[in-house]
């Protein structure tokens, strides 16, 4: 086990660790456990009971959360002519084509966090999936980061669109705010997260489909919530 700190320490004093908490109470816990000098980041852990190593048990999706991040996400756009022009009159932080592609072979060049692409910019895009794919960039249809209405992938993008996806072990992790927005706003993002995922749930999925699920902050330690209270 790592060693903790005192900060860590005395926040976890405020959690019972054997308690599932109520969605409201947990949120409101949450800004109490922040003792780092930065406005930390809040997260969501769904672990979920599906295997992802299935095409059709596979959960992922994206979602403008109520408040947004707290964050101004830096986007790329892949995209040539009039899609090109309309990505820059859209606050793209970066649009090309080829010469992106590589930019990012050659140079390493990772100054964005999200991709966006035109359908018939994929065959360049492709080619950058090994790059692209395990950091979570690579665009996909699925949270509209593949598509020809450039400007309104970007407007959601900046009003705070967050990605969900499982992991290798079926889990979610996913930003819904920083400490600063408080409990009411972090409850909202919240709120707005679970059922997204809650409706993506797969038909194959059999059994308890949340198993778990803890908020926590960048630096605190985790509080869980009861999965079963969570319904549409």
């Amino acid at each position: 086990m790592p060693k903790r700190g005192k900060n860590y320490k005395d926040s976890a004093k405020l959690i019972d660790r054997t308690a599932l908490y109520e969605v409201t109470d947990a949120l409101a816990l949450i800004p109490q456990t922040a003792k780092a000098k930065f406005d930390e980041t809040v997260e969501v852990h769904i672990k979920l009971g599906v295997d992802g190593r299935h095409a059709d048990q596979q959960v992922r999706g994206a979602i403008v959360l109520p408040h947004g991040t707290g964050k101004s996400k830096k986007v790329l756009v892949f995209a040539k002519g009039e899609k090109a022009k309309e990505a820059e009159n859209a606050g793209a932080d970066y649009v090309g084509a080829e010469e992106m592609a590589q930019r990012i072979q050659q140079e390493n060049w990772f100054d964005f966090d999200v991709v966006v692409a035109t359908p018939d910019m994929m065959g360049v895009v492709g080619r950058l999936g090994k790059i692209l794919g395990p950091k979570g960039l690579m665009p996909n249809p699925k949270s509209g980061t593949v598509t020809m209405d450039v400007e309104k992938a970007l407007q959601e993008i900046k009003a705070g669109k967050v990605e969900y996806r499982l992991d290798k072990t079926n889990i979610i992790h996913t930003p819904i705010g920083k400490v600063s927005f408080g409990a009411e706003k972090l409850t909202d993002n919240f709120n707005a997260l679970i059922e997204a995922v809650l409706k993506a749930k797969p038909a194959a999925a059999k059994g308890q489909y949340v198993r778990s699920v803890t908020v926590a902050t960048t630096m605190g330690p985790g509080v869980k919530i009861n999965p079963l209270k969570l319904t549409l």
